[in-house]
Parts: C-alpha cells; sequence; structure tokens
C-alpha cells in the first residue's frame, strides 16, 4: 500500500493564505487554512495507506487527527522540502498539500498498477499531487516552485526519467478569495465551506456598521 504524505504549515495568522488578505483578516485567513488543512487530513484518514505522515512548519493542533505521523519539514526551499518528504519513504508516496480541501479519499486512492507515478497538475500551473512507485528525492530537487511552469517543469522531469506517468483530475488551489469560493462550492458540505461561509458573513456584518 501507498504511504500519503502531506506538507503543511501551522495555520498562524500572518504566515499562511496571505493571499487571502484583504478581503479577510490575517486571522480569518488562518482559520481558512486550518479548515482546509483539516478537510484535507480527515480525507486522508479515510484512505486506505501503509502509513500517514504529515510533513510540517511548526506545531500540531487540535484539527490533527489520529493515525498520522507527524515530522518536521527540512531547512530550505519547497523543492527540497518535497523531496526531502519523498526521501523518507521507502515504498509507494503519494504527496499532496494542504491548498485543496475538496480532495477525496477516492481521488486519493492512486493505483501504480502499470505506472511509475501520479501527477495532479493544479489550475494555477503547479500540482497538487505527486506519487512515485519508487520515490527519488532527485525528481523534486531544482524544480521550481511557486511559477506558473512549476508543474509543467515536474512533469516534464518525470517523464524525462523515463516513468510511465498517470496523470489524475486538474484541481483548483486555495491561494485568493475567489479560489476559495470555488473550491467551496465543489465541497459545499466540508468543513472548509462552512468557515468560508462565516467569515464572509462576519465581513459582510463589519462592513455594514
Amino acid at each position: 500500500m501507498t504511504t500519503v504524505l502531506v506538507i503543511a504549515k501551522e495555520p498562524v495568522p500572518g504566515r499562511v493564505k496571505t493571499r487571502l488578505s484583504p478581503p479577510f483578516t490575517p486571522a480569518e485567513a488562518a482559520s481558512l487554512a486550518e479548515a482546509a488543512l483539516a478537510d484535507t487530513l480527515r480525507a486522508v484518514a479515510a484512505t486506505p495507506a501503509a502509513r500517514r505522515v504529515l510533513v510540517l512548519d511548526g506545531a500540531p493542533g487540535p484539527w490533527l487527527p489520529p493515525g498520522f505521523d507527524v515530522v518536521p519539514q527540512c531547512a530550505g526551499g519547497l523543492d527540497e522540502r518535497l523531496a526531502d518528504a519523498f526521501a523518507r519513504c521507502t515504498g509507494p508516496a503519494l504527496l499532496i498539500g494542504m491548498d485543496t480541501p475538496q480532495v477525496t479519499p477516492e481521488l486519493l486512492t492512486v493505483d501504480f498498477a502499470g505506472y511509475d507515478a501520479c501527477f495532479g497538475p493544479a489550475e494555477d500551473g503547479g500540482f497538487w499531487a505527486l506519487g512515485l512507485a519508487e520515490p527519488d528525492p532527485a525528481l523534486l530537487r531544482g524544480v521550481p516552485m511557486s511559477t506558473p511552469l512549476t508543474g509543467a517543469v515536474q512533469r516534464h522531469r518525470l517523464v524525462a526519467a523515463g516513468l510511465r506517468v498517470r496523470d489524475l483530475p486538474r484541481l483548483r488551489d486555495v491561494d485568493t478569495a475567489a479560489d476559495a469560493t470555488a473550491v467551496a462550492r465543489l465541497a459545499p458540505h466540508g468543513g472548509f465551506a462552512a468557515r468560508l461561509a462565516a467569515c464572509a458573513a462576519h465581513s459582510d456584518r463589519g462592513t455594514r456598521r
């Protein structure tokens, strides 16, 4: 079975989801990040896996469900941190972030039969998931992160290494308020959608004062 890795930041105001401010306050943005992370972890908890690992920048909180190993992120750029996460695995592994609370156990239940890698592109040009049947940190080191070409470069790196790549559905990351609204519509019954509605209602009340 596959190890599922979630790379995340502790949802602290001013450190996460800064592009949500405005319209939301830093505290509201952190609250939305926490909800997104909690929904993601719930989906992972319901996914068949050999091991579930939270690769965390910060400290765990009450949003962490049981059944996860928590390991710290290493120093360095995002490519180094992703590579280090895979370096901790000895068998098939799937890595996702905390920006796609619409994920489901079905999306995360990957099968490497006939494939060497799984790649989940994001609408902003990045990627929301990367799975490797045989984790190789070198496949990630040096990939430019957080650019519109990140996903294309990463997928090309997999293909250039001779890997057979299975493409997963394209998903939208939550980076901006427009992203948050769109993603909440895709998963209207999740905790993220409920938290967004509460934050939006609070912002509306503040505007009317």
